[in-house]
């Protein structure tokens, strides 16, 4: 009986011992991830799929991330977001983010890749009425998002269009009330992103006619994703890894959009994975080459929003995009 005793506890032991170097092989294999959040531009939209993408094909996992995606809320609220450290990267407007740079509002924050390589900025108006090109607008009302770009861009637009900016009277909302505003009849159109057009089309049950600002102003990025400075020069292999897998989740969401916004919309029910999927179709031609930032071209469009009196001149392409 004493012997069968000593053989027991020696399987105990040996199990015990398997057991653990088992638990130790797999902590090697699988290294603790670094917790990371981000911020989408707003919502839950077909631009941010990507993430979601990124997410569900284990390409963050595989750069040793675990993202945490949070819904953003507009550009100044994400770039305060990244200001007070409650957010490592977001999406927001480029051209958005180099004007408040350029007036001095948010500076503490570099771009690190474009999603949208040309401005989705646009006048989005009833197909069925009276405003078919920019000198159309005189004497309208234009809904925007309060304190968007779109609003914020259109001085410049209008003056390169032939149409006098001070001619148009303005209805700001919160930008989840945007579309509603058309819908209900209380502006002639939206100043919005063109990719959010099958959003408005349901909003209103009618076809729209979209004017792009990329018609007078091409030299303009779209949206983009945006990291702080501080976390830049502490750990630039993080945002590094980080950008590499998110722009893979980029590829395969221009490869699949259905895919990509039924991930979108199983997190966020409340989404629309059909406006989703139509979005992300909309944007495709405005992705190539994915990610790319030109110090060139920011260098132009720095000087675009200069000649049109949005920021006094001074500010570089070093300022605001990741060397």
């Amino acid at each position: 009986m004493g012997r069968a005793k000593t053989i027991l506890g020696m399987l105990a032991a040996t199990t015990v011992l398997l057991a653990a170097c088992g638990t130790n092989d797999r902590a090697e294999a699988e290294p603790e991830l670094r917790h990371i959040t981000y911020l989408t531009g707003f919502g839950a939209a077909g631009r941010d799929a990507y993430a979601w993408m990124a997410r569900e094909k284990g390409y963050f996992r595989e750069a040793g991330l675990d993202v945490e995606i949070k819904l953003g809320a507009a550009l100044s609220d994400n770039l305060q977001a990244l200001a007070a450290g409650q957010a490592d990267f977001s999406m927001l407007d480029l051209v958005g983010g180099f004007i408040m740079a350029g007036q001095g509002k948010y500076t503490d924050f570099r771009a690190i890749a474009a999603v949208h390589q040309q401005t989705v900025v646009s006048i989005v108006t009833p197909a069925d009425g009276p405003t078919k090109k920019p000198a159309d607008l005189a004497g309208k009302t234009i809904g925007a998002a309060t304190g968007s770009v779109n609003q914020a861009l259109f001085p410049a637009y209008a003056k390169r269009a032939g149409l006098d900016p001070k001619s148009v009277r303005w209805v700001n909302a919160s930008p989840q009330q945007v579309p509603a505003l058309l819908a209900a009849g209380r502006v002639d159109a939206l100043s919005t992103f063109l990719i959010g057009r099958p959003g408005i089309e349901k909003a209103a049950g009618k076809p729209m006619t979209v004017l792009p600002y990329e018609e007078f102003l091409p030299d303009l990025y779209g949206n983009g994703i945006v990291t702080s400075t501080k976390l830049l020069e502490s750990d630039p292999d993080l945002v590094r890894r980080f950008r590499e897998a998110a722009m893979k989740g980029l590829a395969d969401t221009i490869a699949d959009p259905k895919t990509a916004a039924a991930l979108l919309h199983k997190d966020h029910p409340a989404s629309s994975a059909e406006a989703a999927e139509a979005e992300i179709r909309l944007m495709t031609p405005y992705t190539e080459p994915l990610g790319e930032l030109d110090p060139e071209k920011v260098t132009r469009a720095i000087k675009v929003l200069t000649d049109t009196g949005l920021f006094p001149a001074g500010l570089t392409a070093e300022q605001v995009i990741a060397s």
